[in-house]
């Protein structure tokens, strides 16, 4: 089977002591917390596919900042074949307006603070970026 590589955009949104998590309803990370974002369509760049995902999940406008984690999310089936082959890249972003409210992709949105996340099922890819690159959790 000959699996097409996907390009995922992710927003990592701090506000005070607090990151910004989402609920995900679909595949990848069906059922887990983890950061917002989705897929990058045909003819958006980066950034334009970034601020449309986090307004569709979150309600918020962001201002997309660095890059800050980019990683493969490759999904196997029983017998080893490929089924799911994603590029992730997220960015550092800062909220400029809207307001929270969980959509389209998103079952849930919150803000958690860092001793909360023990308690979540958050997926072990948000987990490893926030603690790496930010100390957090």
């Amino acid at each position: 089977m000959n699996t097409e590589i996907r390009v995922g955009v992710g927003a990592v949104i701090f506000k005070d002591d607090k990151v910004l998590l989402v609920l995900r309803k679909n595949e990848p990370a069906g059922g887990w917390w983890a950061i917002p974002g989705g897929k990058v369509r045909s003819g958006e760049t980066l950034k334009e596919a970034l601020r449309r995902e986090i307004r569709e999940e979150t309600g918020l406008e962001i201002m997309p900042l660095e890059v800050v984690y980019v990683f493969d999310l490759i999904e196997k089936e029983p017998g080893g074949a490929v089924s799911r082959h994603y590029v992730i890249i997220d960015y550092a972003a800062r909220v400029n307006g809207g307001r929270l409210k969980a959509g389209d992709d998103a079952l849930r949105a919150r803000w958690f603070r860092a001793g909360e996340l023990k308690d979540w099922p958050v997926h072990s890819r948000t987990r490893q970026l926030l603690h790496e690159k930010y100390g957090f959790g």
